[in-house]
């Protein structure tokens, strides 16, 4: 009998999930759409879902525990959700955790563990074991998507924080964001002008056509040679640069992956990302390397699996 652990990614559009050996490679994975408006019983219904579809096609494995990456702010202690935007429906407070155990009992014991972290701490985790920050012993791993996010590894330990926010730089005030608003609410942070959506914001604002609906056709019209398009672009992407050289002289990283599908641009995003953090950035930490992410959308499930193989481990060394 295979040994294996349950991989789960909830987004706030799409939910995956795999079984993984020991390796932290998804051997197959299934994903379903994230009822994220319909509450938590729903969300985890969902989970449940694919698990047992999973488990059904793997009549010799043996689930040994569950990790899961997930949106929202976690208390990753207890498995359970601290906050969330909107896009989820009464996610607060959510004991997370328990409620996929008590789900899975057929196929858990009691004591199996099931970890819990956000997504982007998984997504993180995997880039850290497997990807561009393998080997490092420390590094700050960035997703610059429909929103921003990331992950904080620091002596080969995430780092979670006090309040569970360590290491996001979403809403660090970010010079060139002050005429927008965050989703937060406050003015000026990196995710109102340095995301997929804060880039479009940002053109908007500059006096852009609404035409052009999302940074994917910024990034097509800059293609073509439209200025205002071009200049949107480079200024959301020297706004992450920026914030990034700030948070390399607060954390001093070994290394800064960056990822997510805003970096996808290209070298039209990424040149002038990389020109503001070396204009920002003190000499002593000029040689931090800016790697792209090299696990793609494998890196959160890859990154839940690890989380739990080690509460695996921790519970054979502690018992």
């Amino acid at each position: 009998m295979t040994d294996v652990v349950l991989a789960v990614d909830i987004g706030g559009t799409k939910t995956a999930a795999a079984l993984a050996g020991r390796d932290d490679v998804p051997l197959f994975t299934m994903t379903a759409p994230t009822p994220a408006l319909q509450g938590p019983a729903a969300v985890v219904a969902t989970v449940i879902s694919l698990a047992e579809q999973l488990l059904a096609d793997a009549d010799s494995a043996r689930l040994r525990a569950v990790g899961i990456g997930t949106a929202g702010v976690v208390d990753a202690a207890h498995g359970r959700i601290v906050s969330s935007t909107d896009t989820f429906t009464d996610w607060p407070g959510t004991p997370l955790a328990d409620l996929v155990r008590a789900g899975l009992s057929a196929h858990l014991s009691g004591d199996s563990p099931v970890a819990v972290q956000n997504d982007v701490d998984a997504h993180a985790a995997g880039e850290f074991r497997h990807g561009a920050a393998s080997g490092a012993r420390s590094a700050l791993i960035v997703a610059v998507g429909t929103g921003v996010g990331s992950g904080l590894i620091l002596d080969g330990q995430a780092v979670r924080g006090a309040h569970h926010v360590a290491g996001e730089i979403a809403h660090v005030p970010t010079p060139g964001a002050e005429h927008l608003r965050c989703p937060c609410g406050r003015m000026g942070h990196l995710e109102a002008i340095g995301s997929g959506i804060g880039m479009h914001a940002h053109y908007l604002a500059i006096g852009g056509s609404p035409e052009i609906r999302d940074a994917r056709g910024i990034a097509s019209a800059a293609a073509s040679g439209d200025a205002l398009s071009l200049r949107a672009m480079r200024e959301s992407a020297a706004a992450v640069g920026r914030a990034l050289a700030g948070a390399a002289t607060l954390l001093d990283p070994e290394r800064i992956v960056i990822t997510g599908g805003v970096p996808h641009i290209g070298d039209a995003w990424w040149q002038p990302m990389e020109q503001a953090f070396r204009a920002e950035v003190i000499d002593a930490l000029q040689t931090i390397p800016l790697l792209p992410g090299a696990l793609g959308n494998d890196a959160p499930l890859r990154g839940a699996a690890a989380s739990a193989w080690d509460a695996v481990d921790a519970g054979e060394v502690t018992s």
